[in-house]
């Protein structure tokens, strides 16, 4: 069934999913006069909708010889949803304002409301259970809003899974088959939502979630090597899940291995997993720390992403991986910590702030040689002469010179802490 899609940046809301409302808003990529005549094919229960290829995708090109590759930075979010704090439509905002993409985890149970939660099956666990609960009808809504939004202004709609259980009777334990019933499970609530609202009448998604989900972030970062698996059969094409240093990635079970990473943090003598909870785990243990800390937790935390970005940047130009939680710990310390990076970050030159579906374009169009020669730079390491000399062409038989440590760079820091992630 086709019909001509509405484009969905600049409806309001609650307009858009059937409910009365006094104001709207236009979001970026508004401008773009084919959105508003393309296509839309319905898919299944009219949760979602074939538009097209998605709009505001960057150009996607493979390097030249001699050419030095852009800095990569991705920022993601475990578990997106809009309640009352409005964090997943604020960073929309910052994101349309850093001319940057972002990808939104969205947990599938923050798409089922409460009163349907007996719908879920939780590998291991009670039927409609969940660690993280459920959310009410008005942040359903407003959560399927914020995912129309995302996608038209070019960001990613990822899967943070569902119910959150952590530990060896959660996902550290699951099986493969257990995965593949959770990514299933997560798949069918966001392309069933209007079944289990009862919206019926109300604008689909404007994108087909068995063709554009690419990839997710396990809870706690556990059970990564069982959920590749899974994922490589589901269709995924990354995972980010694990915990690697900042170096070029590569692959694992098929698909690319794009996880948090270990970054430098600011007078310790170990380094960090680029993640809020991970800073937060690691000065106060808890997310109501005295007031007074607050400042000093948010400086620590940009201080040290900004160092670990200044260590690619200058160094091999890995990619940055940067995960968050909408979430006010600590008096919104790293909400703000994170958002400052993003402001400082993503309008540097040779600077792309993209999702990860986008990084996977790119990974996917170099050429495997140059890939692998990227692969060779250590954690902040340029090449010895330039990356002119180190990227041009070798000769056969010829082999390239040893990269040196960038100026400014730091060498990987041993006894690391790895607090357990959220």
């Amino acid at each position: 069934m086709y019909r001509t899609w509405r484009a969905a940046i600049g409806i309001c809301a609650a307009a858009a999913l059937g409910a009365s409302a006094t104001g709207c808003s236009t979001g970026a990529g508004s401008g773009d006069d084919k959105a508003a005549n393309r296509p839309m094919r319905l898919i299944g229960d009219g949760s979602t909708a074939f538009t097209g290829r998605q709009p505001n995708q960057p150009p996607v090109t493979k390097l030249a010889p001699g050419e030095r590759p852009p800095q990569f930075v991705v920022f993601s979010w475990d578990g997106a949803g809009e309640d009352g704090q409005q964090l997943f439509s604020h960073f929309r905002e910052v994101a349309r304002e850093s001319n940057a993409a972002m990808t939104y985890f969205v947990s599938g149970v923050y798409v089922l409301p409460r009163s349907q939660r007996m719908r879920y099956e939780p590998p291991g666990h009670p039927r409609g259970s969940s660690d993280i609960g459920f959310l009410d009808k008005d942040q359903v809504r407003a959560t399927i809003e914020q995912m129309r939004l995302a996608w038209e202004e070019g960001s990613e709609i990822g899967t943070h899974f569902n119910g959150h259980f952590c530990g060896p009777t959660g996902v550290g334990g699951w099986t493969v088959d257990q995965w593949k019933s959770e990514i299933q499970q997560a798949k069918q609530f966001v392309e069933r939502w209007k079944t289990n609202t009862g919206w019926t009448d109300a604008d689909p998604l404007p994108f087909d979630y068995e063709r554009e989900l690419a990839g997710g972030r396990a809870p706690c970062l556990e059970g990564q090597k069982n959920l590749m698996k899974a994922a490589e059969d589901m269709g995924f094409r990354y995972d980010s899940s694990g915990v690697n240093s900042q170096v070029w990635p590569s692959k694992r079970h098929g698909i690319w291995d794009l996880s948090l990473q270990n970054v430098p943090f600011p007078g310790r003598s170990f380094e960090v997993i680029s993640m809020d909870y991970n800073f937060m785990s690691n000065q106060s243990g808890s997310a109501a720390a005295p007031v007074e800390q607050h400042a000093a937790y948010e400086k620590q935390m940009r201080e040290g992403l900004l160092a670990g970005f200044e260590r690619a940047y200058n160094g091999n130009r890995a990619p940055l991986v940067v995960g968050n939680h909408f979430e006010s710990w600590n008096g919104g310390a790293y909400m703000r910590a994170v958002e400052q990076t993003i402001r400082t970050v993503c309008r540097r030159a040779e600077v792309r702030c993209v999702s990860f579906r986008q990084l996977a374009d790119w990974l996917d169009a170099q050429d495997p040689a140059v890939l692998a020669k990227l692969r060779k730079l250590d954690v902040g390491q340029a090449p010895v002469d330039g990356w002119k000399d180190y990227m041009a062409a070798a000769p056969a038989g010829g082999k390239a010179k040893a990269p040196r440590e960038a100026a400014g760079g730091s060498a990987v820091v041993a006894g690391r802490l790895r607090a357990q992630a959220g």
